[in-house]
Parts: structure tokens; sequence; C-alpha cells
């Protein structure tokens, strides 16, 4: 019996034929997606096809191998994803991989002889074979973007080359929110907060230092200790003025730059007998930046909280309750002192602080990696050098699940105007002491006891209820309890 003829005049064995190389196309295109090479290796291009297997076995190895590596010590990922070297190779290398992988499908396509199969057919192959190098090659092409990103991110933000190492097993990293603008002299540290973090577990203690502070001291060795033996004790000289007149006396500490970040440290070491390890320097105006990048924060507003009126008239105001806070929002959360005081600025700074390091997973920093970098290159200015920074994304893991406990220097535990230093240091020794040993009480010092209920009381404040409520966050062992 003969072959019937279609509406083309093709036999059946001519059909048949035809969508057998249909398939075959099709089969070298996915032969190619899963293993880049096997197409060739099968058409009889052995030499390229298995050049391209062997290169795809070796990534799939280093793959493996730094899988396994990362189970058992996550430092080793964290060192390979902060190296700039590292992340130059990886970088030039995806790039590589996505131009040969997309070679290679249009090899495959080549192989699977298109001009053999009906016109239908042929746009059908022709799409899939779009498709597969767009999803691929434009797979690796953002990867790539991701570690040209990151790469520009550390070697602008971690220029610093200067090891320090930890203070009794501790890194007491000082962070300082500064603002510059219209007015303003210089730019000042309106929020002057120590991490000390435990270099093992991860513990945190947050040390809020008022900027208001008075008559703050400076070490004997240090060079304005001869301009101010008796303490900072000029006209309206604070904690936070230090920066300012140390950059406008640069010649008495010889010129070597940064003057201003050296004698906040000096002055804070002084304060609270902690051996500062390093600074980050975050310009407030690029924090509303980062705010934004990561689509906002969200934290528990304790009191209704105005936006604006710090030399201009209130423009809003963030209502209490638990809110999303876009960045401008974030930002005069972070700053806004009207109707309330500083010690209420600096509890809401701290709670802000812990919402962001709750909130900042993985995969909102994977996903938005591109805004996080641009952001945080106009926010942070900092002496941590980036053969450190794995340590640090390791302590960051790590202070994620650990305590984050707090001491501050405020009313009514130190008098701001005539502060006791010697007091404020037993505090500061005694919240780090706790920390350690996990014990269940505040680091605010005696003033501060566990209730019944197992949180710190508040020392009461006059029955001002925005003054207790800032109080119990500034006293609170646990910010999880006050923010």
């Amino acid at each position: 019996m003969s072959d019937y003829a279609d509406a083309y005049g093709r036999t059946q064995a001519e059909e048949q034929s035809a969508r057998i190389r249909f398939r075959r196309a099709l089969s070298l295109m996915l032969m190619t997606l899963v293993a880049p090479g096997s197409a060739q290796v099968v058409a009889g291009h052995r030499r390229i096809g298995l050049l391209a297997l062997r290169v795809w076995g070796a990534v799939w190895g280093v793959v493996v191998i730094a899988v396994l590596l990362g189970l058992l010590d996550r430092g080793i990922i964290i060192w390979l994803l902060t190296s700039s070297g590292i992340l130059w190779l990886l970088r030039f290398g995806l790039i590589i991989l996505a131009l040969a992988w997309v070679a290679l499908f249009a090899d495959a396509w080549r192989l699977g002889s298109p001009l053999r199969l009906e016109r239908r057919q042929r746009l059908a192959l022709s799409g899939v074979s779009g498709v597969l190098c767009f999803v691929t090659a434009g797979a690796l092409f953002v990867a790539s973007n991701l570690m040209a990103v990151q790469q520009d991110f550390i070697t602008t933000v971690f220029g610093s080359s200067a090891v320090s190492g930890t203070d009794a097993g501790r890194y007491n990293v000082l962070l300082l929110g500064a603002d510059s603008g219209k007015g303003r002299d210089g730019l000042r540290p309106d929020s002057l907060t120590i991490a000390s973090i435990d270099s093992e577990t991860g513990d945190t203690v947050l040390v809020g230092l008022p900027r208001n502070l008075a008559n703050v001291p400076f070490p004997e060795s240090f060079p304005m200790h001869d301009e101010f033996p008796d303490g900072f004790d000029c006209e309206g000289c604070y904690l936070n003025s230090v920066n300012t007149w140390a950059d406008g006396h640069p010649e008495i500490f010889g010129g070597k730059g940064h003057e201003g970040i050296a004698a906040t440290e000096a002055a804070i070491e002084e304060i609270t007998g902690l051996e500062i390890s390093y600074h980050v320097l975050v310009n407030m105006k690029g924090f509303a930046s980062l705010v934004d990048a990561v689509g906002g924060v969200k934290v528990r507003v304790r009191e209704r909280t105005a936006i604006g009126g710090i030399g201009s008239p209130i423009t809003g105001w963030i209502r209490k309750g638990r809110q999303v806070l876009d960045g401008k929002q974030a930002l005069w959360y972070a700053r806004s002192r009207v109707q309330n005081s500083d010690y209420s600025r600096m509890a809401r700074q701290k709670c802000l602080m812990n919402a962001m390091l709750q909130q900042l997973d993985p995969n909102t920093v994977l996903l938005k990696a591109t805004g996080i970098a641009e952001s945080s290159k106009r926010m942070l200015s900092t002496d941590i050098p980036a053969g450190e920074l794995d340590t640090f994304v390791d302590l960051a893991l790590k202070a994620r699940g650990a305590k984050i406990s707090t001491v501050s220097l405020v009313p009514p535990q130190v008098d701001t105007g005539d502060p006791d230093f010697g007091k404020i240091r037993k505090m500061v020794s005694k919240a780090v002491k706790r920390s350690e040993d996990g014990a269940g009480e505040s680091g605010g010092g005696s003033a501060t006891k566990a209730g019944s209920s197992g949180r710190p009381a508040v020392t009461k404040t006059g029955g001002d209820p925005a003054a207790e409520r800032a109080a119990r966050a500034n006293q609170a062992e646990d910010l999880a309890d006050a923010c």
C-alpha cells in the first residue's frame, strides 16, 4: 500500500522524517542547556564538545567544593564574596562563560540543520534558541554585574589597609551619624554610638553617648589634652563639637588628616574605657536613600514624631503605631527632636538600627544589591579595611540571632552638663560584663532593675510619658522589648 500525501504534497515517510529532524534539533538545544558541549559531541564535533564539557565539569566542581567548604565554614564563602581580587575573577569569568554558552547554542542551532526544517519548525527552533540564550546569558550577565557592583563598593568604601585587633575579645566600632547642610559648621556627628561586639558570639552592646556631653576628657598622650587639660571646656564645646574643633586646628596634629574623627575616637575612649577598633561614619542624607533602596523599614513608633521643625516649619508627622517608614520618614524619625529631647532621639536611633539589622535579610540584599551599594557609597565612610570585611560580615550574621543589649549615658544616671566619667566607665564595663555573662539585667546601671515581668523597670521622669518612653528604650537591656 503506497504512502498517502499530506496537504503539502509530502508522503507519510517524509512527514515522519521532518518530525524526527525537528525533535533532533530541539534535543541538541536542550542538551546544550543541560550540559554545554554535549550536542557537539553527539553531532561528531568531539574536540569542541569535549573541551566545553570539561570546562562545564570544572565549573560545577568548583561550585560543589565551595558549597561543601561553606557548610563547614561559612567564613570561606564570605571571604570569596568580599575579596576584591576574587570578585574581579568571578566578574570576567561569568562574562566569558556567558559568551561561550551563547556560541554553543548558536552552533547547536546550526547542527540542527534549520534549513531542512519546515518554516514553522524553523521559527519554533529559533524562538527556543533565542529564549535559552537570553535566559542563560542574561542570568550570567546579571551575576557579573552584581560582582562588579560589589567590587566597586568594596574598593570605594573600604580603602583602608590598617588592621586593628580586638579589645579583650571584642570589636568596638564607633558609629557616627552626621549631617552636613545649611547653617552647619562642618560635618557634625549628632549620633554617637559604640557597637561593642563579641568576636566569638556576635553578642552586641550598644553604648549611646549624648551629643551634648560636656567637659569630655582626652588621653594625656593626645594633642588636644595640652589644649584642654581639664576637659573640653570651651564655650559651647560638647562631644559632638570635638570633630569640628579638631578639623579646624590641623596644625596641632601635624597635618595627618582625619583629625576630627581621631579626636572624637580619643575622647570616647577616655570617656568609656573602651578601645575603639574602627569607626563608621553615616551621612544621614545617604541613610534615607539606603532605606528607600531596601523598600522601607518596619518600626514600632512609640510617639508621634515630627517631620521638619529643625530650623524649618513642621511639614508632617509620623504616626504612632507600627509603620513602614520610607527614607525621608526614617531620616526624620532618627533625627527629629521637636517636642521631645535628644534622649528620645537616641532611643529612636537605636531602635532604627536594630530594625535595619533584623530586616536586611540575604534575599533583600541580593535582589536590591545595586541600589544598596550605590546608596551605601554615598552614605558610608569607614576605616574598616577590605581585608576585614569577611570578619564583620560573619559578625553581622551572628548578631542577627544574638542578643543586642544597650547602655545609654543619659539622665538621670549621667548629668551631661557635669558628668562623672569614673561612673560612666563603670556603667559601660558592667554592661559589657553582663552581656558576656548572659545576665538578665540591663546595662543601664543600678538605676534600672528587672521588674516582675522580666522587663527593665524605668526610672521615673517627673510623670512625663514621652520622657519615660525614651528612658525605657535608653535603659532597656533587650531592644526587642523596647522598640
